[in-house]
C-alpha cells in the first residue's frame, strides 16, 4: 500500500466534507424523523412515513437543494400527502419548530477532528467543500471553532466531477495534488476521483440512503476508520 502511494503525485491540498465528517449531523435528522413520525402516528406507520418522506426529498432536492430547510419543506409536503391535506395547523407549526431546532443545534465535533486539522494545517492547504444552505453551513463552520484552520470554505449546490474540477483547479496542486475526505461515497469520493483527485472515505455510523454508492476500484481511493488515520495516509503519499 505505502509503496503504491509513494508513486503518486505529492499532495498539496486536503479538502473535507463537513456534515458527518467533521461534526455530527445525520443523527439530528434521524431524531427529527422520529419526532415527525410521532406527530403523524394517527395517519401513517413510521416505516411507511419514512418511505414517503424519502420520496419527497428525492423529488425536492432539485428545487430546494440539500439541508435542513429543504428537509423541513419535504416533511410538510409529506404531512399534507399522508393526511390528504387534513393535517392540523398545529402539526405544521410543530414541524416548522423542529426544523428551526435543527438549524440552531450546537456543533458537536467528531473524534480526532481538531487534532488532525491542526496537524495538517501546518503542511497543507485545507478547505471545506460541503453541500447545503449557504448561511447554515457558514454558521456551522464558524461555530465549530475550526474556521481559522481552513484556507477556503466552499458551499456548493451539489458535488459533481465538474464542480470538483472547477474548485480544485484553483487550489495548490490542482486536482491531481488534492485529496477529498468525506463520509459519502456518492458525493465525496467517486466524483472527486473522476475529477482527478484522491477520494478518501471515512464511514459514519449514520448514513443517509441518498448518499450510498459502491466503493470505487481505483488507485486513488482509500478508506480510513476515522480521521486519526488521515495524517499517516497523507504522509505516505508525500
Amino acid at each position: 500500500m505505502q509503496e503504491r502511494l509513494k508513486n503518486l503525485r505529492t499532495l498539496r491540498t486536503v479538502a473535507f466534507d463537513a456534515d458527518d465528517t467533521l461534526w455530527h449531523n445525520e443523527r439530528f435528522f434521524k431524531l427529527t424523523q422520529a419526532q415527525f413520525a410521532d406527530l403523524l402516528r394517527d395517519y401513517a406507520a413510521p416505516e411507511a412515513l419514512d418511505q414517503r418522506l424519502m420520496e419527497a426529498e428525492r423529488r425536492n432536492i432539485g428545487h430546494y437543494g440539500f439541508g435542513v430547510k429543504g428537509f423541513t419543506l419535504s416533511m410538510i409536503e409529506t404531512a399534507l400527502e399522508v393526511t390528504e391535506h387534513r393535517v392540523p395547523g398545529s402539526v405544521i407549526r410543530e414541524i416548522m419548530e423542529v426544523g428551526r431546532e435543527m438549524l440552531a443545534h450546537p456543533i458537536e465535533l467528531l473524534p480526532h477532528v481538531e487534532a488532525t486539522l491542526t496537524a495538517l494545517a501546518e503542511t497543507h492547504f485545507l478547505m471545506v467543500v460541503t453541500k447545503g444552505d449557504l448561511l447554515h453551513q457558514e454558521r456551522k463552520v464558524a461555530q465549530s471553532g475550526l474556521g481559522e484552520l481552513f484556507d477556503a470554505v466552499e458551499v456548493v449546490s451539489d458535488k459533481t466531477p465538474e464542480i470538483y474540477t472547477r474548485l480544485f483547479e484553483q487550489v495548490p496542486g490542482g486536482a491531481r495534488g488534492t485529496m477529498m475526505v468525506g463520509n459519502s461515497m456518492k458525493s465525496d469520493v467517486r466524483p472527486a476521483i473522476l475529477a482527478g483527485a484522491w477520494g478518501v472515505f471515512v464511514p459514519h455510523e449514520h448514513a443517509w440512503d441518498f448518499e450510498s454508492a459502491e466503493a470505487p476500484d481505483h488507485p486513488r481511493f482509500a478508506e480510513i476508520a476515522d480521521l486519526s488515520e488521515l495524517p499517516p495516509l497523507v504522509a505516505g503519499i508525500g
